[in-house]
């Protein structure tokens, strides 16, 4: 599913027009993303948890040259799948 796909389902979900569909979900996007930049946890219940998770540097190898390379530490994006979500799916 696309992201106009998903305002599609949004709308006929909701019964909002798809222009204040796509609205609500831009502003929903902007929420948690802002708040994972912030460093903030976007817990949904029933649904999922957002959360930023710290990777530590690491040596790796380049595939091409077999040469060891320096892989730098960075901030990760992460979603958890609650109880509800998991028992959906499977």
């Amino acid at each position: 599913m696309n992201k106009t796909e998903l305002i599609d389902q949004i709308a006929n979900g909701s019964g909002l027009t798809k222009v204040d569909a796509r609205k609500a979900l831009d502003a929903t996007v902007k929420a948690i993303k802002d708040a994972l930049v912030a460093g903030d946890k976007i817990a949904l219940i029933g649904f999922g948890t957002f959360s930023v998770n710290e990777r530590p540097a690491r040596e790796g190898i380049n595939p091409a040259t077999k040469q060891k390379i320096k892989i730098a530490a960075k901030k990760v994006a992460k979603f958890k799948a609650g109880a509800e979500l998991s028992d959906a799916i499977n």
